[in-house]
């Protein structure tokens, strides 16, 4: 049985995984405790005591604007461990699957972005996962490289759980309306990876674009967060320049998934559709309903 190794187990996409790639083969999942990301020892020990034959790095630092005082913490986990775990993969034979991100784009394109479009990270975050997809390229490792953006779900710290708490609180959000992207539910994520690595993947090395069909703003994320859940507090759009933070953020973070569908036949759905089922599931699952702050 096919042996598949699963960091961040507690993580979004992580979580997910394990329930999605279950049917694919014997699942190992690791969290922080298991496989410290910062610790190049710990990465090496925990996959020689595994010795999977599929990785799949759902890991990461993800705070975008600690990242800005954390950079070198930021690089050793999102730029080093990758290039870590690839090495190894090379050794044994094993196929990587890891995670990027649109914020590898400075956003300052007008249409969708490709995967052969050139990376130009504006911050930190950015520019460590960057280093990361380089390293894992660089490796000769047999690799999937999954760029997702605007990741959501029913746990952990992300925009839908922020904007459902803050909404018991107050009667009006001011939410930034000036950058465009795709939210992707981390479950589709997961199910979308599955598929792949159900598919003939053998000679496919290479990176994908992996996200939500469409697109919106933050601010238009917000307002049909809110209708799903029935909130009526009020959401007023503001520019980038009126919540000023530590990270710049790209103006468009719209990915073009279309070599994804040419190779493998996946192709996710609308995000408007995905957060429709995403609420869904948190209705239905009495556990995520009574924590959905």
């Amino acid at each position: 049985m096919t042996k598949i190794l699963i960091t961040g187990k507690t993580g979004q996409v992580g979580w997910e995984l394990q329930r999605a790639l279950a049917p694919l083969g014997q699942i190992v999942a690791l969290d922080r405790r298991e496989m410290d990301l910062a610790d190049p020892d710990s990465i090496r020990a925990a996959l020689r005591a595994c010795d999977p034959q599929i990785i799949v790095n759902a890991a990461a630092y993800t705070a975008v604007d600690q990242a800005e005082s954390e950079p070198a913490l930021a690089l050793a986990i999102n730029g080093v461990a990758p290039g870590i775990m690839a090495e190894i993969a090379k050794k044994t034979g094993a196929l990587l699957v890891h995670y990027s991100t649109d914020y590898v784009f400075d956003g300052a394109k007008s249409g969708p972005y490709a995967e052969n479009d050139t990376p130009a990270p504006i911050n930190v975050y950015g520019s460590s996962k960057l280093a990361g997809e380089r390293a894992v390229a660089a490796s000769g490792a047999r690799h999937l490289i999954f760029r997702t953006s605007w990741v959501y779900g029913a746990r952990g710290k992300n925009f839908l759980r922020t904007m459902l708490r803050l909404a018991q609180e107050r009667d009006e959000l001011r939410i930034v309306d000036d950058q465009t992207g795709a939210p992707t539910w981390c479950r589709a994520i997961a199910q979308a990876t599955a598929q792949v690595l159900a598919s003939d993947h053998a000679d496919a090395s290479g990176t994908y674009h992996l996200s939500a069909a469409g697109n919106t703003s933050w601010c238009g994320f917000a307002r049909a967060i809110l209708e799903c859940a029935g909130h009526t507090c009020r959401v007023v759009p503001i520019p980038t320049s009126a919540y000023p933070l530590p990270a710049r953020r790209p103006a468009n973070s719209v990915l073009s998934n279309a070599r994804l569908n040419a190779r493998f036949g996946v192709t996710l759905a609308n995000w408007h559709e995905s957060l429709r089922g995403c609420h869904s599931a948190m209705t239905n699952d009495a556990s995520l309903a009574r924590d959905q702050g």
